[in-house]
């Protein structure tokens, strides 16, 4: 154990960690020339195209120093603050972290929220400052920003260009004599905690673990703690880019376990694995997660329900901050009311569920988790607009709210703060960091930031600033629900819950898209926003007509005005059985309103 150290790789999105774990994995000779490619690790075609890292991924590496050979558990975590749940649980795996930050942008949001998760952890932080090789790189003022931030020495700092591997060898010289041994006794009884698991259609759910006590061995009949199960260690190893399958694995160390589980929901991210015969106590697994949007995710055609709900067990199995219930829906049929961690997780799910489980399918519009309390003193919550109690009932309604940090260049204030004020937020402090960088920090709802408040962040700041926020709780505010008719049939599946000072605005807009989204018919559609009865926005989609007077040349206008009437009587009596299909673009168009 005295040659193990598990270390993971935290920093902000693109500050170059993939390309890190390559150089770590060149230098120690873990992979061989033909089987190195550009972020190797993220061994997902999305991630590959977006260029982001989505999942953690572990894997072993050998090295040797002074004679003495170690062995290195590396895991690879993800930059966007909506995968911050992958990091956590890739620290609680560990005793220390690289926290590595860009030699030309700095210090940004998302380097310190996850420095403070690994500091909560108390694990050993390695400074090290990357892309020291571009031309506007600032060196001097980057390290000064990380000696304020960690409260290390400026020789701590480790100066390193993955791109052209500088510095290397100084990072794998720091993690072993820095990060210490992971402690454990291996003869004690068993204890390894689920850090992550995926679903192979050929061999089961394979298991990823970390051992803090014990020795698991091939053929051992082990215990799920939190389900009560048995199953025997048909397989065991170690993670290196393949796996490598071993007899035995004990404490401190990092490995893979395949027992041909293949009910999805047996397994759960957190729980302790021990040994049946011997049995070990709980581990303290990791916090649940806290879903921030929600939306319904629903199969195109009905009949794939059943399907679509395997798919979402297989995903879940493999995405732990995945959250989904079963939701009905009037337009739509049976689907699922997910909750995910922000609208990039949202899309990623959606992406996935299409990639991989070839699954097509319709994602209503995102909300935020309301608390309504009714005038009878109950409380409830509304994860859906479907779900908003009767105004009559209630007593009012509560909206959750964010501290949001933004970190920016200073002659982006301006802009910043007039984009957070236009979302209903009120600025709390403004520090400089250096004297061309800024720190702001505000309070703002969370529905408002939901939507394209990233977007509009990184547009008006050139890409400069970047975004951290976690929930403080929930306030009062003046919540109503806007209803879409189209011919004076509600489609629950396109309400929303909006503030009543924006709803007027937001029905018209949204009015303005549908009339440009749904297709036009034979008979007239009309598109209303209504708050209850009242009707606050309105367009109509003009019917497809026949022209009924191309025969008439000349003669009496009383018998065109006789062959419109007729006309006009069966469009009428059209719209009162014609239903109007609403393409799945429809649903999406809230997003996307400003464009």
């Amino acid at each position: 154990m005295e040659n193990i150290r598990n270390f993971c790789i935290i920093a902000h999105i693109d500050h170059g960690k993939s390309t890190l774990a390559d150089r770590l994995l060149e230098f120690t000779g873990t992979l061989n020339e033909r089987q190195m490619e550009a972020q190797v690790l993220d061994n997902m075609d999305l991630e590959k195209e977006k260029g982001i890292t989505i999942k953690s991924h572990a894997i072993q590496m050998n090295y040797t120093l002074d004679g003495q050979t170690y062995v290195l558990n590396l895991i690879d975590t993800p930059g966007h603050v909506d995968f911050s749940y992958e990091v956590s649980r890739s620290i609680a795996a560990c005793e220390g972290a690289l926290l590595i930050v860009d030699a030309s942008q700095g210090i940004e949001a998302q380097t310190i929220s996850n420095l403070y998760l690994a500091l909560e952890h108390d694990l050993e932080i390695i400074p090290v400052m990357n892309k020291i090789d571009l031309p506007h790189a600032m060196p001097e003022e980057v390290t000064d920003e990380i000696v304020e931030l960690v409260g290390c020495k400026r020789e701590d700092v480790i100066r390193a260009s993955a791109k052209e591997g500088k510095g290397i060898e100084e990072i794998l010289k720091a993690v072993v004599s820095r990060i210490k041994p992971p402690k454990g006794d291996p003869k004690a009884p068993l204890q390894a905690m689920i850090f992550d698991s995926v679903f192979n259609s050929f061999r089961g759910i394979e298991i990823y673990f970390r051992v803090f006590n014990g020795t698991i061995k091939k053929g051992d009949k082990i215990k799920f703690v939190s389900t009560d199960k048995e199953y025997g260690a048909d397989e065991i190893g170690v993670l290196k880019l393949t796996q490598h399958p071993k007899n035995e694995i004990s404490a401190g160390n990092v490995g893979y376990l395949i027992s041909g589980i293949k009910v999805a929901s047996e397994v759960h991210v957190g729980d302790t694995i021990t040994n049946a015969i011997n049995p070990g106590a709980s581990l303290r697994g990791f916090e649940k997660v806290k879903p921030m949007v929600f939306a319904g995710i629903y199969p195109v055609d009905t009949t794939e329900f059943e399907e679509l709900r395997a798919s979402m067990e297989k995903l879940q199995l493999n995405d732990a901050s995945l959250v989904w219930e079963l939701e009905t829906s009037a337009a739509l049929g049976f689907g699922f009311r997910c909750g995910f961690l922000g609208m990039l997780h949202m899309e990623i799910i959606q992406e996935r569920l299409e990639r991989e489980f070839n699954m097509t399918v319709i994602t209503t519009v995102p909300s935020v988790q309301f608390q309504a309390y009714l005038t009878d003193g109950s409380q409830i919550f509304i994860n859906a607009p479907s779900e908003m109690p009767d105004p009559t009932r209630m007593d009012r309604i509560e909206e959750p709210y964010i501290k949001a940090q933004i970190i920016s260049k200073a002659e982006y204030i301006g802009p910043i703060i007039s984009l957070c004020m236009d979302k209903r937020g009120t600025i709390k402090n403004q520090t400089y960091l250096t004297t061309d960088r800024v720190e702001m920090s505000f309070e703002m709802p969370l529905s408002e930031i939901v939507f394209d408040f990233f977007d509009k962040l990184k547009s008006i700041s050139r890409g400069y600033a970047s975004l951290d926020y976690h929930l403080i709780g929930f306030r009062e505010s003046d919540m109503v629900k806007l209803d879409i008719m189209l011919n004076g049939e509600k489609v629950d599946a396109l309400s929303a819950i909006v503030h009543r000072g924006k709803s007027q605005d937001w029905g018209r807009r949204l009015c303005e898209k549908l009339r440009e989204l749904i297709p036009r018919q034979m008979f007239e559609i009309a598109i209303q926003a209504a708050i209850g009865q009242k009707v606050v926005a309105r367009e109509n989609i003009s019917a497809i007509r026949k022209n009924v007077l191309a025969k008439c040349y000349g003669g009496d206008i009383s018998r065109k005005r006789k062959l419109l009437e007729k006309q006009k009587k069966g469009k009428k009596r059209m719209r009162q059985v014609g239903n109007v299909e609403i393409p799945q673009e429809a649903f999406m168009a809230v997003l996307k309103l400003d464009s």
